[in-house]
């Protein structure tokens, strides 16, 4: 078996002495061209990884990625991305794969390479902080099945959030990636990172690296930050930057010039747009130059192909945000956010309010003390500009994110608070000073006892701690034998991937074939008829699309449609009429209820918990009283329109 490559040693930078400078507050630090004395540059790929994250909705099957991962293997790149992130809960969520055998294949089919994964620090895979015993279990069974570089981040930059995942990989004995979340505002600067890099070379880390997630980190000032750590730490510097401004090649070039260690890049039919740098237009930038990855071009080529063709098998996942977007200079929304932002309005019949949420996020960011736009931050600042947007009224409503946000259930914000707008949202709470997950009681020993009547192993019982209905549903569909979990066994064990044909996923309202693709439909409601054509709300893969039936074509559907009475919403529950009656802020799905019929509440008590853009928020009881009526159950859509439980 060859040889991992080497990691670039722990050794003071050649380039060329730095000034000393007083730490500006200003972005407009005046740079000097002075490029570093040349040296190999390594490289990671991330395209079975971020790459179809950023580009396909995290939507590519391992059918398609343990193949390309063979052949990667064979490259030489100091490392593959091939897990974490969004892909743990997409293959549960939507691809009926379980991520733990996804990546025993990825193990087996790359055992040269060392393989990498995103870990967001105390919220693992996940969009909450998880007790200390899921995540020492989460780690350990990562790397032993396979993960040998552990990139962690926490999406406040809260050091104290990251620090224990890298005390835990460290007892693993792999390698610890400890990662700063670049952002722009008035209260980040050069000083400020350069800062943050020396406490994390102080905690152990094996490499930093500097996650400039929205594509916001400009050529120039790329230069000057590589340079300012490499005269600051020892530690090895990755960078990890997107393509969605149309300046991450530019920007890594400067930093390779300033004395870049790595850079993340993604094979071509996986680069650009939201996603980041191409692999081969880098490998041969720098070939014959002090810099060159040593990597050879022409073992690219097949797998490249591989992966063109296999991009087209998910097309009906494609962003509709393409090419190069400027705004995210002024907004600096990811692409996976204005994806979630442009689902969340349509449902609402609110798309022409898109531009007054991008505007609202700034301001909503400020007073959040200016978080770095990432999971979960960017879910929550998106979520209430959301609320804020179409409610009409700032705050009128705020969701049990914010409200945990400002309690500092997520960390230590960068900046202040604005004190307004926490004592609106913490309405009296005393929030906590120290880390989070102090405050979380052990998760994994309940999370057993829930799955008592279920054959399940400690890799099960990880899932369901980090998605519990979503795990449990790929549980129950798996033991009913609606899965096919031999599908990822003999990838793992070294065999051939099975053909499309061969692939089953779980029963939903509709399975459309079409050009051999399947298409799942699923209406999500409808409008009035208006000319003799009625709009419906259909979902096709996740995706909301407005269409128009004839009458004919009405009956077709679902027959006649009954009038439909003023005290009734489109999915037949009852139309908000009493202060008692519960809503929810925004479309999404019921994860729990959490009372019964008869149940006494009082003002404030969670009644229902509700899961939108990846996010689980609580829904409050707004008056005292007894349940009356309870009008969903767990796993229902549902709607802002609609009253889901009464109280009188």
């Amino acid at each position: 078996m060859a040889q991992k490559p080497t990691s670039p040693g722990k050794k003071k930078t050649d380039s060329a002495p730095v000034e000393k400078k007083a730490p500006s507050k200003k972005r407009s630090d005046s740079f000097e061209l002075e490029p570093s004395q040349g040296r190999k540059i390594h490289l990671t790929d991330v395209a079975l990884r971020d790459g179809h994250q950023s580009l396909l909705a995290t939507r590519m099957r391992s059918e398609d990625l343990i193949p390309a991962a063979e052949e990667l293997d064979k490259v030489g790149f100091w490392s593959l991305e091939v897990w974490g992130g969004a892909t743990f809960d997409a293959c549960l969520r939507f691809l009926k794969e379980d991520p733990w055998e996804r990546l025993k294949a990825f193990r087996k089919a790359a055992p040269n390479t060392r393989l990498q994964m995103l870990l967001r620090g105390q919220n693992l895979v996940g969009y909450r902080h998880y007790a200390d015993d899921v995540l020492e279990q989460f780690i350990v069974k990562s790397a032993e099945h396979g993960i040998d570089v552990f990139r962690i981040f926490d999406a406040l930059n809260d050091i104290r959030n990251i620090k224990p995942a890298m005390k835990v990989v460290k007892q693993c004995k792999k390698h610890v990636e400890a990662t700063i979340c670049y952002t722009v505002s008035p209260v980040h600067s050069l000083h400020h990172y350069v800062e943050q890099a020396k406490e994390l070379e102080d905690l152990g880390a094996d490499t930093i690296c500097i996650k400039d997630m929205a594509g916001l980190l400009p050529p120039f000032e790329a230069y000057e930050l590589i340079r300012r750590m490499k005269a600051a730490v020892r530690t090895p510097i990755h960078l990890h930057t997107h393509y969605t401004s149309g300046m991450a090649s530019m920007s890594s070039l400067m930093a390779i010039l300033g004395g870049l260690d790595i850079l993340d890049t993604a094979m071509s039919p996986l680069s650009g747009g939201t996603s980041h740098p191409p692999t081969e237009t880098f490998i041969a930038a720098l070939k014959n130059t002090p810099y060159d990855t040593g990597l050879d071009l022409s073992q690219l080529t097949p797998v490249a192909g591989k992966l063109r063709e296999a991009r087209k098998k998910y097309h009906q996942f494609e962003s509709d945000f393409t090419g190069v977007d400027t705004d995210i200079l002024l907004s600096q929304v990811p692409g996976g956010m204005l994806s979630n932002l442009a689902s969340q309005l349509a449902e609402q019949n609110a798309i022409n309010k898109m531009q007054e949420v991008l505007e609202e996020i700034p301001r909503v960011r400020k007073d959040m003390g200016y978080p770095p736009l990432v999971t979960p931050s960017s879910q929550i600042v998106g979520s209430q500009a959301t609320m804020n947007v179409l409610t009409g009224d700032r705050y009128k409503v705020i969701t049990n994110e914010t409200k945990n946000y400002f309690l500092g259930y997520y960390g230590k914000p960068p900046g202040s608070l604005d004190s307004q707008t926490r004592q609106k949202a913490i309405a009296g709470a005393k929030p906590i000073t120290g880390r989070p997950a102090d405050n979380l009681d052990p998760e994994l020993t309940v999370a057993k006892k829930e799955l008592s009547d279920h054959k399940v192993s400690i890799e099960d019982v990880l899932s369901y701690a980090l998605f519990p209905s979503v795990a449990l549903q790929f549980i129950d569909e798996r033991e009913r034998g609606e899965l096919k979990p031999e599908i990822l066994e003999p990838l793992a064990q070294g065999g051939k991937p099975p053909s499309s044909h061969d692939l089953h996923l779980a029963p939903v309202e509709f399975r459309v074939m079409l050009h051999g693709e399947t298409y799942h439909i699923h209406v999500s409601g409808s409008g009035q008829t208006v000319d003799g054509r009625k709009p419906y709300y259909i979902k096709v893969d996740d995706k909301l699309e407005e269409v128009y039936l004839e009458p004919l074509q009405e009956v077709l559907a679902g027959g006649p449609e009954a009038p439909i009475s003023s005290g009734t919403a489109k999915g037949g529950r009852p139309t908000p009429s009493g202060p008692g009656d519960i809503t929810t802020p925004m479309p999404g799905r019921v994860v729990k209820v959490l009372v019964a019929e008869g149940d006494q509440v009082s003002t404030g008590d969670s009644v229902l918990v509700i899961e939108a853009m990846k996010m689980e928020n609580q829904v409050t009881a707004p008056i005292d009283g007894t349940v009356k009526a309870i009008h969903v159950k767990e796993g229902d859509q549902v709607n802002s329109d609609e009253t889901l439980v009464q109280i009188e």
